[in-house]
Parts: C-alpha cells; sequence; structure tokens
C-alpha cells in the first residue's frame, strides 16, 4: 500500500528542544549557564521524557507543560542553578518558540507537493504545539495538529498512535510515521505504522522488540522514503 500520511513527533523532531538553553546561554544575564547549557537541555530532556513513562504507567497523567516544567527543575538541581528564578522563566519562555531544524520547511512542502497529507503527533500540549508551529512558520504546511491530551495519556501507548487513523481514516500501513526518539519509532513500527527514526545524534537503537523502518541522519530524506 503507498504512504498517503506522514505523521511526525514534534519535539526533537520537528523542533530543536535544545534551543532554549542554548539560546539563553548566549544572554549575559545568565552567566552560570554558559558551560552549563548541553547538561541542562540533556538533563531536562531526559527527565521530561521520563517523567511522561512514569505518568503514563502509573495513571497519573498530567499535561505536557507540567511536565516540562518538572523536568525543568530536575535539571536546574542538578546543575546547581536550582535557585535562580529568572533563569527558570527564561527557559520556559523560550521553550514556547523553538526553532525548527532548518530542513523542516523544505521538507514539508515537498511532501505537500507529492500529495501527502501531513500532521505533528505529540505529547505536547495543544497550547505549547500551536506556539511552536506558529513560532516555526509551519502551519501552512500541516494538516493538523494531534495531541495526547485527547486520550490523557502519552506515548507510547497505542491510544495515542490510533488518534491517526481516527483523524485521517488510514490503514495502519499508509502512515509513515517520524520521530527522533527510537523508542516511539519503534513502537510505532509494532503498532503498524511505517517508521523513519531521526538518529540526529548517532545514538544505538534501542533494546526493544520492534525496530524502526528506515534510520535517517535527518529529515532531508523523508520525501524520498515516501516516494519509495
Amino acid at each position: 500500500m503507498p504512504i498517503t500520511t506522514c505523521i511526525f513527533d514534534a519535539y526533537g523532531t520537528l523542533f530543536d528542544v535544545s534551543a532554549a538553553a542554548r539560546q539563553a546561554a548566549s544572554d549575559p544575564a545568565f552567566p552560570a549557564l554558559a558551560d552549563r547549557w548541553q547538561d541542562v537541555a540533556s538533563h531536562w530532556r531526559l527527565k521530561q521524557l521520563q517523567y511522561t513513562w512514569l505518568r503514563a504507567v502509573a495513571g497519573a497523567h498530567a499535561d505536557f507543560w507540567e511536565v516540562t516544567q518538572n523536568g525543568l527543575d530536575w535539571a536546574l538541581d542538578a546543575n546547581g542553578l536550582n535557585g535562580d528564578a529568572a533563569l527558570r522563566q527564561r527557559l520556559l519562555d523560550l521553550y514556547w518558540e523553538l526553532s525548527a531544524y532548518p530542513e523542516v520547511p523544505a521538507m514539508l512542502a515537498a511532501l505537500r507537493a507529492a500529495g501527502q497529507r501531513t500532521a505533528i503527533l505529540s505529547n505536547g500540549s495543544p497550547a505549547m504545539l500551536d506556539g511552536a508551529v506558529r513560532s516555526a512558520g509551519i502551519g501552512p504546511l500541516l494538516d493538523d495538529i494531534l495531541s495526547v491530551e485527547s486520550v490523557g495519556v502519552f506515548k507510547p501507548a497505542a491510544a495515542v498512535y490510533d488518534l491517526v487513523g481516527q483523524r485521517f481514516g488510514c490503514a495502519r500501513d499508509a502512515v509513515l510515521f517520524v520521530s527522533s526518539n527510537g523508542w516511539d519509532a519503534g513502537c510505532a513500527t509494532g503498532y503498524g505504522f511505517r517508521t523513519a527514526w531521526v538518529n540526529r545524534a548517532g545514538e544505538p537503537p534501542d533494546r526493544l522488540p520492534w525496530t524502526p523502518a528506515h534510520t535517517v541522519p535527518d529529515l532531508t530524506a523523508i520525501p524520498d522514503l515516501v516516494r519509495g
């Protein structure tokens, strides 16, 4: 079956999750972040993801904005910066304005020109995703923005992946699901989607029962994967 619908994870896939810490580190108002921003960004992202998994397993859902703040608080504490309220607020403000990776607009435009339907499927709350899409200027290149908030559980719960078929009425194997998270792409493979893992950091694959169908270093190859 040909691919008709391309679905993208948001954070780390379309939007650069390190951008907030990197940008704040260049501000002379926050000199303590200058040599620690990479650790802060890495810890923030790791705890953000871990908290989604723990909340899903425990049945203790909270929206992604709360989880994002919890992750940041842990990251600042781990790096000796938890007393800096101004830095915390600046990082949170910047997270609403994350930049898209450079190849994103052209990639989405190529998919749309090829007749593909395009959408985001993300753990992000609707307000967060709307803000990021507006900031990146990619709204006209998307058919929809799907958030886990409509089902109240985070990925990789099957109820989240179900949102794609409910919205687009497509078979699972007509979907190319694209994520920078190896576990997300792997679980989506198990669900029945065709998948591509955007492995920007050159990480080893996750040890799961399923592996992504494709592994790419960035998003530039996605239109070629659709054309087959």
